[in-house]
């Protein structure tokens, strides 16, 4: 019977040593990760990644996410400027809710829109000095806890002193 109960802790102390062992890695690459095709968000709430795609050319600011019928929950699309500026969406042609998170030159959320609502025309301001604009599926925000504060990591924000950087 000792055996079985030294072989229980055993065995929990293994998972435990794994389990910490997966945090560790978890967390080192997160700090090593910044690729272009992925934006980390980091607040109080905990570490979050998603997989976008840049719009960064005026054309592809104007389609946006229009016309799609569904996005993974992992993804996203980030409008990135050249500069900061003042920055208004609306959800002409676009099909599914959408989360839009506006992004001062830093990299933190400065503005969260919740559900923005299919093919509603109605302006939606984000702000001024907005540098970069984060969609994801809507109602995803409020889930995951991502709040105003909240950092992004991204290249896109390396040149402008990033809250947190590459």
């Amino acid at each position: 019977m000792g055996n079985r109960t030294h072989g229980t802790g055993r065995r929990q102390g293994l998972i435990a040593a794994a389990l910490l062992w997966l945090a560790a890695s978890g967390t080192a690459w997160a700090e090593s990760a910044c690729r272009a095709d992925t934006v980390m968000l980091r607040g109080d709430w905990g570490t979050v990644r998603f997989n976008v795609e840049i719009a960064d050319e005026p054309m592809e600011q104007a389609r946006g996410l229009m016309g799609r019928e569904a996005m993974p929950v992992s993804s996203g699309m980030l409008f990135v400027y050249p500069a900061p500026r003042s920055a208004s969406f609306w959800m002409r042609n676009t099909l599914i809710p959408l989360d839009m998170l506006f992004v001062d030159d830093s990299g933190v959320v400065t503005h969260i829109h919740h559900r923005a609502v299919p093919l509603d025309e109605t302006p939606i301001h984000g702000g001024d000095d907005v540098l970069a604009v984060l969609e994801i599926n809507g109602g995803l925000a409020e889930r995951l806890g991502i709040d105003e504060g909240t950092q992004l990591r991204h290249p896109a924000f390396a040149p402008h002193a990033p809250a947190w950087p590459c």
